[in-house]
């Protein structure tokens, strides 16, 4: 059987890369990164280690990379004979390997490939394969083939896969633990994948990692930013940090149990295991990796902003969330190009205006509690 997967990237290698191995799969992972798809075409082979006491290594063969922007028809060609796609490249990249992703999906309906394929896009952000499929749709001349034989199913994804730098460029270290949960009945392949698991309804389980890995990873990173630590296992070691931590994960915990109906002591372990993994003394995550790009996690649908409005619909007052929403607003990185967006508009306009703005927030109570939490914390990052 043969994989493509988009995102030749440590996430891509270092989890979706190992659960396709593992099922037997030749993969060929397509990316810009000349230095990591020289590698693979090399080699045909690369290594994982698990991040724990053992340093367990996993060794993944039957790899190829290909170059979409320097060898777009092999990429076209591996879509035909593949039988998944998926992608790990990052939101915002997906509208750019749409067309290319189109064009290999039209050849399979023009070579009549009967057997049907899933692209599933394995994104940090809610509907990512639907997402996908629209872009896709927008340069697809088979729009019946891609109906009838190509599903899209949208997927939940969860490893921590920390920025790393290494002599050997395609080795990748990541934590042990991970979970894949896929939407069955998007599905149009009768392919199932050991390591996977598939439920009829993804939401909850999307909405239960974003509101609690997500918020609280990047809850953690700004925290700790504010106490001038680099590094998450290093503010994990500061109990104000865990306690700042704990108390999102309650506010979210509420509106998960309340919507989804989770078991809550079932909630209370999954966050119990949440907080243990990010202590973990053997990943040296920067702070900088999860902190960047705070415009997009401070978007309407992203892990702040929308638990806050649903809580405040439910009448809860998420005091701890407004607090690191204020902290995410005064946080700065020189060399990350959306926190230097955001301290622009921070100086150019009201500041009730960049909330709305930016979050796409229109109640005034709740941008006056936004405005009271980023004016609290304005002293502090001072």
């Amino acid at each position: 059987m043969r994989a493509v997967h988009f995102g030749a990237g440590n996430i891509g290698r270092g989890f979706i890369g190992e659960i396709l191995a593992a099922n037997g799969f030749e993969i060929t992972f397509v990316d810009v990164n000349e230095t990591i798809i020289a590698a693979l075409q090399q080699r045909k082979s690369y290594t994982i280690e698990l991040a724990d006491e053992n340093r367990e290594q996993i060794f993944i063969e039957h790899v190829t990379g290909i170059n979409n922007a320097k060898e777009p028809d092999a990429v076209v060609q591996a879509i035909v004979e593949a039988d998944i796609l998926t992608t790990a490249i990052g939101p915002a990249v997906l509208p750019r390997i749409a067309p290319l992703i189109a064009k290999g999906l039209d050849q399979r309906a023009i070579k009549k490939k009967e057997q049907a394929i899933d692209v599933i896009a394995c994104e940090n952000m809610i509907g990512g394969s639907t997402f996908l499929k629209e872009e896709v749709e927008k340069y697809s001349q088979q729009l019946a083939y891609l109906e009838n034989s190509v599903g899209f199913p949208d997927a939940a994804v969860d490893r921590i896969v920390p920025m790393q730098q290494h002599d050997d460029p395609l080795l990748v270290q990541v934590e042990p633990f991970c979970e894949w949960v896929v939407q069955e009945t998007a599905m149009k392949s009768v392919l199932r994948l050991q390591g996977v698991q598939y439920v009829p309804d993804l939401k909850p389980y999307i909405e239960r990692k974003l509101f609690s890995v997500n918020t609280g990873h990047a809850t953690v990173a700004y925290t700790g930013a504010l106490q001038g630590y680099e590094t998450i296992d290093e503010a994990m070691r500061d109990h104000l940090v865990v306690i700042q931590l704990k108390s999102v994960l309650e506010e979210t915990g509420q509106l998960l149990v309340a919507k989804w109906d989770f078991d809550p002591d079932e909630h209370e372990q999954y966050i119990e295991k949440i907080i243990q993994r990010f202590k973990n003394n053997y990943i040296s995550d920067a702070i900088a990796r999860v902190a960047r790009t705070p415009l997009r996690k401070l978007s309407a649908q992203e892990r702040f902003i929308r638990p806050v409005l649903e809580l405040q619909m439910r009448n809860v007052q998420p005091f701890h969330l407004y607090e690191t929403i204020g902290m995410i607003f005064n946080y700065h990185d020189p060399e990350d190009e959306q926190s230097q967006q955001l301290r622009e508009l921070l100086e150019a306009a009201n500041l009730s205006q960049v909330i709305t703005e930016v979050t796409g927030v229109e109640d005034q109570r709740i941008i006056e509690k936004i405005k009271q939490n980023i004016e609290k914390y304005a002293y502090v990052a001072a």
